[in-house]
């Protein structure tokens, strides 16, 4: 199979990475800056904790489709505000002929993708990776993909795309999609929290605070998703929605080694890269903003969702974005519970 990966980003450049040091078949879609460093130097990987032992891996750039008018496979690994424009362009190029793979966080590239091809699989990242550098990436570790249909058709295309994808990272196909996805958006909420407290960078000045926001903030989407009718899929070694209860509900002096446990495998996320980037769009919308729309149309309150929803609009649209203190979000937290 031909496969192409448009996106040179995080998700891009490790998934091409992996397939690419054991599989020829790989292009990678490239422009810019991102295009010459890799050209020129290859894809480099390493694990976080381990800066020392890197990999690098030689890959195919192409800047262009045309360049592979045969493709049967194009992954597409470019956020959801993205994710339109890239569509029509490939379908501009390749017709409704390969087989489109979508890794986007959330679902509304279930909305986007179908209007453009025919043969969609949509995937979830089970990782975490970052970009210090075009064409250097560090991760939290090796996998897993997760692909799934909406209706459990594209077997054989699934199978076949796996096979591949195997070659360089875990690869499984689910047929419960959707709780998949739901599963991994309800953790994806972590985002904004991390991303607007500047998870990382600057100490934290509550922890209590913290894990008292957070898991609200975490089990309001479980919630949510739950009322929904989608059920639990766990996915590597993500937290479970029973421990996600737990450090909501229970005293926190029960609960704290797990939630900093969990807290230390948080990584920067790709809505807290986007943000230092200085990009005025990040997946707020498509994440946040999908369970607020959702908890309305179940008419569910959500009060933590809404307001870390409002501070983080409010926040990222500074021309200059500066993390918070906990306990500035804590504060505000409650005047927007207040005026809810």
């Amino acid at each position: 199979m031909r496969v192409v990966i448009f996106g040179a980003g995080a998700v891009g450049c490790s998934v091409c990475g992996w397939v690419g040091s054991a599989y020829e078949g790989i292009r990678l879609l490239a422009r810019g800056k991102n295009a010459e460093a890799i050209r020129s130097n290859g894809i480099t990987l390493y694990k976080g904790g381990e800066p020392n032992a890197k990999t690098n891996v030689r890959v195919n750039v192409i800047a262009d489709l045309s360049k592979i008018p045969d493709a049967d496979v194009v992954v597409l690994a470019v956020k959801n505000y993205s994710l339109d424009a890239v569509a029509k362009a490939v379908r501009e190029a390749l017709g409704d002929k390969p087989i489109v793979v979508g890794l986007q966080n959330g679902v509304e590239n279930q909305a986007i993708l179908p209007r453009h091809f025919t043969r969609v699989v949509y995937g979830i990242v089970g990782y975490n990776a970052w970009v210090d550098a075009p064409g250097v990436v560090g991760y939290q570790k090796r996998g897993p993909l997760v692909l799934g249909t909406l209706d459990n058709g594209l077997q054989s295309e699934m199978a076949s795309v796996a096979e591949v994808l195997n070659l360089g990272l875990e690869t499984v196909i689910t047929p419960r999609f959707q709780d998949a996805a739901h599963s991994k958006l309800i953790l994806n909420l972590s985002n904004s929290l991390t991303t607007l407290i500047g998870h990382g960078f600057q100490e934290v000045s509550s922890v209590s605070l913290l894990q008292r926001v957070l898991s609200n903030l975490i089990l309001e989407g479980m919630q949510i998703v739950k009322t929904a009718g989608h059920r639990e899929w766990r996915i590597g070694g993500m937290p479970s929605w029973a421990i996600i209860t737990a450090s909501a509900k229970l005293p926190q002096f029960l609960t704290r080694a797990i939630f900093k446990a969990n807290l230390k495998k948080m990584v920067m996320s790709s809505m807290a890269q986007d943000v230092r980037k200085g990009d005025r769009e990040t997946e707020i919308e498509s994440i946040n903003g999908y369970i607020i729309r959702l908890a309305d149309k179940l008419g569910l309150q959500a009060p933590y969702n809404r307001a870390i929803y409002q501070i983080c609009r409010e926040e990222f649209g500074k021309p200059s974005f500066k993390p918070l203190d906990i306990r500035n979000v804590w504060t505000r937290i409650n005047e927007q519970k207040g005026r809810a």
